[in-house]
Order: structure tokens, then sequence, then C-alpha cells
């Protein structure tokens, strides 16, 4: 509820259209009524005075014509009071110009009621003289008239209180902590529970009962979750004790409801049943709701705990991963200069040296990243891939092929995900004593990413230092895509005697 007032929801909509909707289903009620009635006797409040005194009684002149005036008063006057008057004077716009409003609106409703009302009891006239009838009417519509503007006022105090309350949970729970954000809703809850009561006509004698059980039951599970049951399960006890420290609070409580039930009923006897009544709610199912929503409360606290340590231990396991394949990436590009500088002249040397700088500044200031631009991405692979084809490009029997689109939109990718399967083309497929192909292919579409890598497989020299590595750097990229793109990425691996091929696709953002 408390995102009812914050969201950018139009209360003023959804009054105006349920107060719409209750007066069009209140005339259709009317209406259907009406043909019943050439038939057989629709019952009214006032019909059998009517036939006490041996009067003909009409249900549309008796009845429907002034009901329908007079829910046509009631839905204009929730309009103008809920809508004009209230917020005019609550932003204090032309004071005393709303309240002669609100004063004029008093009037109508006196003279609607007591004009309405002279045709609902209009056996009266049969019996009394018309002044007696007037006179009788109209005094008795002035106390109605002001009781339905009472009741307006009430709605109008409970709806604000409601915003104010719902629209302040973290302060106020903030400033007072036994008020919990349950509470503080209930609380709401019973305020428009009281005014219906009011509003249909509930004997005084029940509407009491509900006050004072409600904001009791309300302060009971506000106490227990502040202090009863933390209490309680601090020293390791059960929920019979908590409901035997719950009884002792009822005690203590019971006193002054005691008197003042007295003072409203003016009588032992109802003061000895609401106590018993409010007693056997409390013990009985404000108590043991407490214990459990405490208790699913603290259930769910533990599991967030145990989701958020697990989020720490895969980002470290994350991390750990990165760390794992960035010295793998400096080692072969070291290994690539070393044979450069043995092979060319400084003009080369210089390059690569240029290449790897750009990579080193990619790795220091992009990777520690959780997200990067696609492009910095692609922008790593071709240094890269051009570093690696300085050892290679004096050789006729090698062939690299790359499909790699640069025009890439705003997308972006978690930083060296595809530089392992480039890698590891690199380090498989080449041989400079055997021919040897390299295909890259990198294309996007819409959110989509396409990557493809298709590499001969040679087998290592025996010499090799990396012989007998199991291809870490592959594991750790799937190990990433499951961390970071789950159930949003396929990934294809094929291996032959001669071919090595992977594809994957990844939903971007």
């Amino acid at each position: 509820m408390n995102d009812l007032f914050k969201k950018n929801l139009n209360l003023g909509k959804i009054e105006f259209w349920a107060a719409t909707t209750i007066y069009v289903f209140a005339l259709i009620l009317l209406l259907t009524k009406v043909a019943d009635s050439n038939y057989k006797e629709i019952w009214t409040p006032y019909r059998y005075m009517f036939n006490n005194y041996h009067l003909h009684y009409s249900y549309s002149k008796f009845y429907f014509f002034p009901e329908v005036f007079r829910y046509t008063g009631y839905y204009g006057a929730f309009l103008l009071w809920n809508f004009v008057i209230i917020p005019a004077l609550a932003e204090k716009r032309r004071v005393v110009w709303h309240i002669i409003l609100g004063l004029a609106l008093l009037t109508a409703l006196w003279g609607l009621f007591g004009i309405t009302d002279t045709w609902l009891k209009g056996y009266l006239f049969y019996h009394k003289s018309p002044d007696y009838v007037y006179n009788l009417v109209f005094k008795t519509n002035v106390l109605y008239a002001l009781w339905v503007m009472m009741m307006l006022t009430f709605y109008s105090m409970i709806k604000y209180s409601a915003n104010f309350l719902l629209s302040n949970v973290d302060k106020i729970q903030a400033k007072y902590r036994v008020l919990t954000h349950d509470c503080i809703i209930a609380i709401v809850i019973c305020m428009i529970v009281a005014f219906m009561m009011a509003l249909a006509d509930f004997p005084v004698e029940l509407i009491t009962t509900f006050v004072i059980i409600a904001p009791v039951a309300i302060g009971i599970y506000a106490l227990s979750f502040y202090s009863l049951i933390p209490q309680t399960l601090a020293k390791n006890r059960g929920i019979f004790n908590y409901l035997l420290k719950t009884a002792g609070v009822m005690l203590l409580v019971s006193i002054p409801i005691g008197i003042l039930t007295s003072l409203i009923f003016e009588s032992s006897e109802p003061t000895f049943i609401v106590g018993g009544f409010n007693c056997g709610i409390q013990l009985l199912i404000t108590g043991p709701f407490a214990w459990i929503v405490y208790k699913r409360k603290m259930a769910g606290n533990q599991e967030i705990t145990y989701l958020k340590t697990a989020l720490g231990r895969s980002t470290a396991d994350l991390d750990f991963l990165r760390s794992q394949i960035n010295p793998h990436f400096l080692f072969n590009a070291l290994n690539t200069l070393y044979g450069t500088a043995l092979q060319e002249n400084a003009e080369r040397t210089a390059e690569g040296v240029q290449r790897l700088g750009d990579m080193m500044r990619f790795m220091l200031q992009e990777n520690m990243q959780e997200k990067i631009l696609l492009v910095r991405e692609i922008d790593y692979l071709n240094n890269y891939i051009a570093l690696q084809t300085l050892r290679t490009q004096t050789s006729p029997d090698i062939s690299i092929v790359l499909q790699i689109e640069e025009h890439v939109n705003a997308l972006q990718i978690a930083p060296m995900l595809l530089i392992p399967f480039i890698e590891n083309a690199f380090k498989h497929g080449i041989s400079l004593r055997q021919p040897s192909h390299i295909n890259i292919s990198l294309q996007t579409k819409e959110n989509t990413l396409y990557f493809d890598v298709h590499n001969s497989i040679h087998p290592k020299v025996f010499n090799d230092t990396e012989k007998y590595n199991n291809g870490i750097g592959l594991e750790n990229v799937k190990q990433r895509l499951i961390l970071l793109y789950p159930n949003k990425h396929e990934l294809v691996i094929r291996e032959s005697a001669r071919d090595f091929f992977i594809h994957l696709t990844i939903q971007l953002q």
C-alpha cells in the first residue's frame, strides 16, 4: 500500500470512479424493482405505515424517485466536498469562500433530505397537519444533513491521515521503532473499517468494541515484534513462554479498557463481555499470528543473508578467474615480441611494443570494470590479432581471415570474455612448419552477439612449456559465461582431428 502513494497513481481518479460505480449500481438496484412493483409488493422502510392507515402505496412515487434524488445528492456532495472544498482548505486557497461553499452544501443537503423525506413519509399528511409534518421532517433532517457532512469530513481525515502515514513509513519507523510497516498499514485499515461501520449505521456497541479491540491488537503485534518475541527467542524459549508474557501484558491493559467500557456502556455486564472477548482475540489470534509472521521474517532475512554471501563468493571467484587469465595473455605477448625481435628489424618490434602498450592499458584501466563497450573489446581483439600476426605474416602457408564488425551499437559486454577463444586458436592453430588457418567472425544483430572461431589443430612439440596445459583459459571463460550471462548465452564447441570450432551467442545490453 505504501507504493500506492509513492508511484504516480492518480488517487483522485480511483475515488471518482469508485464513487461513480457505487452510484450507478445503487440506481440499477432501484430500477430493477420498478418493474416488479406492478405485480407484487416491494418492501420499503415506511411501506408498513401506509398499510396501517389503509393508504394506496406507489413504489415509484413514495420510494423510487425520492431515493434517486437522495443518491444523487450523496454523489454530488461527495464530489464537491472531496475534490473541491477539502483540497482548497488543505492548501489554504480562498478559505472563506470555500467555508461558505461548505455551508451552502450543508443547506442544500438539508433541503434535499427534507423534501424527499416528505414523500418517503407521505403517510403523515393523512393524520397530521402539513405544518406539523414539515416542522418534524425538516428538524429531523438538519441532524441527518449534519451527520452526512460529518461522514464526509471523517472520510477526508482518514484519507489524508492514511496518505501521510503511508508516505512517511520509513521516517515514522525510524523515529518510533515499535511501529513497524505492518502496524502502520493496520492502523490505516482500522480507520477505514471504522468509517465503513459508522457509514453503514452499525450498532454503537459493535463499533465501540471494534474501536477498542483493533488498537489493542495493533499494540500487541507491535510490542511482540519489538520486545516480546526477540526476548523469548534470545533465551531459547518457545511460543508458550511468549504467550504467557502476552497474557501478562493483557492483564495490565485490561484495567484501563475496563474503566473505559464501563463509562461508555454504563453497565458492568458489557464491560466483562468486551474484556473477555478482547483477551481471547489477542491471546488466540493476534499473539500466534505475530509469532508466525516474525519467524517467517527471520527465515526470509536468513535467506537474503545467504544469497548475499553466495553473491559475494561468486564475485570473488569471478575476480580470481580474471586474475588467472591476464598473466596468460601477457606471457604470450612477450613471447611473440621475443620471436619478432629475433626475426625482424626494430620497425616491427616498435609496432609490437605499441600494440602491447595498448593491450596493457586496456587491462589496467578497463579490465576491472564489470561491463565495457563492445567496441573497446573489439579494439583489444584487433590489437591481439595484429600482435600475433607479426610472427606469422612471413609464412605463406598461414591463413588468417577476419570478419569483425567494427560499427557496433552501444552494446556492453564483460571485458576479456572473447579473447581466450582467439588465444586458443593462435596457440593450437598456428604452425610455422605446416599449413594453418584461423577464421574469426564477429557480428551483432539487434542485441545479440554472434562470435565464431574456426582454426586448424597441430600436435604440440616435445619442448612446448604448455604441452600439458588442459586449457585453463577456456574453462575460465565457460565459468564466467555461466556467472555473467545465465540463460543468456549459448556456447557450442566442436573438435575433430584437424579442426577446432567454437560458436558463441550472447544476449547483450
